[in-house]
C-alpha cells in the first residue's frame, strides 16, 4: 500500500529521510531497467534518491538500485541527465497549460508594462538572451515593486527556442505568467529543477548587474558530498 504523500522517504545513497517531494522515485520495469517516476504514479515497487543531479549519479554508481530492490536492476549511465530531462519537460508542459490557460505575456514591450503594473507572477527569461534586455526589465521589476510591492519571482532556466516551442510563439526572449492556475505549479516544478542541478532560490534580486540563479549549467560535479550505503535499505517500498 502506497504511504501518504506527506509521508518521509530515506534516500537509498545519502540514508537521510526526506518529503517525497525532494526527492525522486524510481521504478524497476519488468525487463530490469531502471526508470524514473518525477510524479510518482507508476506502479510496482519503488525506491526514492534525493533529487540532485550528482546523487542520482551516485546511485548508479555504486549499483544502489539493485542492492535496495534485492534484483537485476539496470541502470543507464546517464540516468542523472535523462531525469534532468524528464524534469525540464515537466516544466516547459506546465508553462504550455499555463499559456492555455491565457495566463502568458509575451513581447519585451507587453512585459515590461506588466511589470511596472504588478501583474506578473513570474518573469521568464530565455538564458541565451541578451544582457541589455535584462536590465531594462530589473529596472522595471524594481519599479513594479517600488510601487506596488508585488515583486515577481524570475526564471531563467530554458533557451528561447524551449520558450518558442511551449508557448507556440517564435523569438520568445522574455514572458511572464500572471498569477492563478498553473503559474504556481509551473514555479514549483522549476524550482524543483533548479535544486535537481544544484542552483540556488528562484528568486531574483531586482538589480541590473544580477544574475537569475536559474542559469542553465552542466552535471558534471556532484552537488553534494554522499554517505556510504549501509546494509539495510529502508528507501525501498513493499
Amino acid at each position: 500500500m502506497r504511504e501518504q504523500p506527506t509521508s518521509e522517504r530515506t534516500c537509498i545513497v545519502t540514508r537521510r529521510q526526506q518529503s517525497p517531494e525532494a526527492m525522486i522515485r524510481f521504478v524497476r520495469a519488468p525487463d530490469g531497467a531502471i526508470t524514473p517516476d518525477i510524479r510518482s504514479r507508476l506502479p510496482g515497487r519503488g525506491v526514492w534518491v534525493t533529487a540532485r543531479a550528482g546523487v542520482v549519479a551516485e546511485a548508479v554508481r555504486k549499483q544502489a538500485f539493485s542492492r535496495s530492490l534485492k534484483a537485476k536492476a539496470d541502470a543507464s549511465p546517464t540516468l542523472a541527465h535523462e531525469v534532468d530531462a524528464l524534469l525540464e519537460r515537466d516544466c516547459l508542459q506546465m508553462l504550455a497549460l499555463a499559456n492555455k490557460a491565457g495566463l502568458a505575456i509575451t513581447g519585451f514591450g507587453k512585459v515590461a508594462t506588466a511589470l511596472e503594473q504588478a501583474g506578473v507572477s513570474v518573469l521568464i527569461e530565455a538564458h541565451n538572451g541578451g544582457e541589455d534586455g535584462r536590465r531594462k526589465l530589473a529596472q522595471c521589476v524594481r519599479r513594479g515593486e517600488a510601487a506596488t510591492g508585488v515583486r515577481p519571482q524570475i526564471v531563467a532556466i530554458f533557451s528561447s527556442s524551449q520558450l518558442d516551442l511551449a508557448l507556440g510563439r517564435t523569438n520568445v526572449i522574455h514572458a511572464a505568467l500572471a498569477a492563478g492556475g498553473p503559474c504556481a505549479a509551473f514555479l514549483a516544478r522549476c524550482e524543483r529543477l533548479a535544486r535537481y542541478r544544484g542552483e540556488g532560490e528562484t528568486e531574483l534580486a531586482a538589480e541590473e548587474e544580477a544574475e537569475s540563479p536559474l542559469s542553465s549549467f552542466g552535471l558534471s560535479a556532484p552537488a553534494e558530498k554522499m554517505m556510504g550505503m549501509g546494509r539495510d535499505d529502508p528507501g525501498s517500498e513493499n
